[in-house]
């Protein structure tokens, strides 16, 4: 059940909503940080800002006052992920700001509890994501998502109409998160984050002709 919060910092709970003015949601994932998405936007593009109590990690966010100013809130704020090439969002200028350094692309994350992952390396197409093996947490910017324009299944999650012939099921597919974030639309928590991404990865192919054809209604 969503839960809509008030702005009042103390009354945040470890999992729910919060509603701001600007359209952007935050949605708290208990002890592993936030999510917040853009709400006025047909392709609902979701920033993520992880924890392990002291520290915190931004992940290709969107520039909002108040889903930063709650990000900082979690902890010191170590770096600024970008995990897909044309994916620039308000990466820079968060990274500028907080005066932290902007990695785009990782591979190597000595220092950090995360595992970085290839999911798409090509000329036109270069992403990675995210594995915190410790909270069991897979953050995905582009390969799957769960907006309207992903035609997610019933389980939550779809994955991109450019990569719905390939899936990437070998990069992704070996994992099971109890918590998938993602790079638009709401982050999956609990068991159900498991069956989503299978899910996603299952009917990838199947699902392609209804994907192609319902697409243009999700930006309605």
């Amino acid at each position: 059940m969503t839960t809509t919060l008030t702005a009042d910092p103390a009354s945040w709970s470890d999992f729910g909503n919060k509603l701001l003015d600007v359209g952007a949601r935050i949605i708290e994932n208990g002890e592993i940080g936030i999510t917040w998405v853009m709400e006025d936007e047909a392709m609902a593009r979701a920033s993520h800002a992880l924890t392990d109590g002291e520290r915190v990690w931004l992940v290709d966010p969107v520039d909002d006052e108040a889903a930063i100013e709650r990000a900082l809130s979690l902890g010191k704020p170590e770096v600024v992920f970008q995990l897909l090439d044309r994916h620039k969002r308000d990466c820079q200028q968060v990274a500028d700001r907080l005066g932290v350094k902007l990695v785009v692309l990782p591979l190597e994350l000595r220092g950090t509890p995360f595992e970085a992952i290839e999911v798409v390396e090509n000329p036109i197409w270069k992403e990675r994501a995210l594995w915190w093996k410790k909270t069991k947490t897979l953050v995905v910017a582009e390969a799957v998502g769960a907006s309207k324009m992903f035609r997610p299944t019933e389980a939550g999650a779809g994955v991109h109409i450019g990569l719905r012939v390939t899936p990437p099921r070998k990069q992704l597919g070996t994992y099971n998160p109890r918590h998938l974030l993602m790079g638009h639309g709401d982050p999956i928590n609990g068991d159900q984050a498991t069956v989503a991404l299978q899910d996603a990865l299952d009917k990838s192919r199947k699902d392609l002709p209804s994907a192609l054809f319902l697409m243009p209604r999700a930006f309605r």
